[in-house]
């Protein structure tokens, strides 16, 4: 049997690490032996405080792969945000909850995708589907990502078979959903050891519309401010990081966990474009956007519209 490839996207998030974790577990107890988790890039705090609170280790770090490799992807289709090499692989499946974007193969494939908040919410039901049992430890990673992806059922993004699948994982995982939820998210709002270097590429992902290509990087936080106080190095990451890719416009998106809100720093030759997309003048380069706490459902289709 050849060995298998799994991977999220770059710049990976909880939802990414832990669902190709859970999609090794899965594969192998369907009888594929040589699958195995990988990560396209260093876990933030959040997916650390959650692999040492179950004691599972993080995937190896994968920066490339063999031409012709079989590959699954969990948590992305685009080859912009996968791994290098990935036009030449072989792609075998396919688990996601993103639009489908660029996404072309050579032979069928498996391919699974749901409007629903998380990854998690779809691997949980393949575990259904094939009639195997979910360990408490791969239960509490599933969980763990869909109140990751979902800021504790808050997001726009998050749908009532999110809310049910993660109340059957806490039962397994034996959990209590709001005080660990609550725990989890804030060991991912300590920014204070990263470089503004770092934060833009925290969780950070390209896009292109109608020849636009922008760029929108998220942080999470319990207080804005905090974040900007270092706003001029923030700015000086950004402007070097459009230099350095060719970008039309970045936003970088502030998000308050608690209020439920986010700060947007916005840069680049088209920022037009985002001004007209929230409906806000940017004064010193950002805007408030209330009630924004989603890249996927409230950011990046606007911006696409708009573009």
């Amino acid at each position: 049997m050849e060995k298998v490839f799994i991977f999220g996207h770059k710049s990976p998030d909880t939802d990414t690490i832990t669902s190709s974790i859970v999609m090794e577990d899965l594969e192998r107890k369907i009888g594929n032996s040589e699958a195995k988790a990988y990560r396209l890039g260093k876990p933030n705090k959040e997916t650390e405080f959650i692999l040492n609170y179950f004691k599972v280790e993080a995937p190896e770090l994968l920066e490339e792969i063999p031409e012709k490799a079989n590959v699954i992807l969990v948590d992305h289709n685009s080859f912009a945000q996968s791994v290098q090499g990935i036009e030449k692989a072989n792609i075998l499946k396919v688990v996601d909850h993103h639009c489908i974007s660029g996404f072309e193969t050579a032979t069928p494939l498996f391919y699974i995708a749901q409007p629903v908040g998380c990854t998690a919410t779809i691997l949980y039901e393949l575990y259904v589907m094939n009639k195997i049992e979910i360990s408490e430890k791969m239960a509490g990673l599933m969980l763990s990502a869909i109140i990751s992806d979902t800021l504790l059922f808050k997001s726009p993004t998050c749908t009532p078979k999110d809310k049910e699948v993660a109340n059957e994982l806490a039962k397994i995982a034996k959990i209590d959903i709001e005080s660990y939820g609550m725990e989890m998210l804030k060991a991912g709002t300590d920014l204070s050891d990263f470089s503004a270097e770092e934060l833009i590429n925290l969780d950070s992902k390209s896009f292109e519309a109608n020849g636009t290509k922008f760029q929108v990087a998220q942080v999470n936080t319990a207080c804005i401010d905090d974040v900007l106080k270092d706003k001029e190095k923030i700015e000086n990451a950004i402007n070097n990081f459009i230099s350095a890719n060719g970008v039309d416009l970045f936003l970088f998106a502030i998000t308050d966990i608690i209020n439920s809100n986010s700060q947007a720093i916005v840069l680049g030759a088209k920022t037009e474009i985002a001004e007209k997309a929230f409906n806000v003048k940017l004064e010193n380069n950002m805007a408030f956007l209330p009630g924004v706490v989603s890249r996927k459902k409230q950011i990046i289709p606007v911006i696409s519209e708009n573009a």
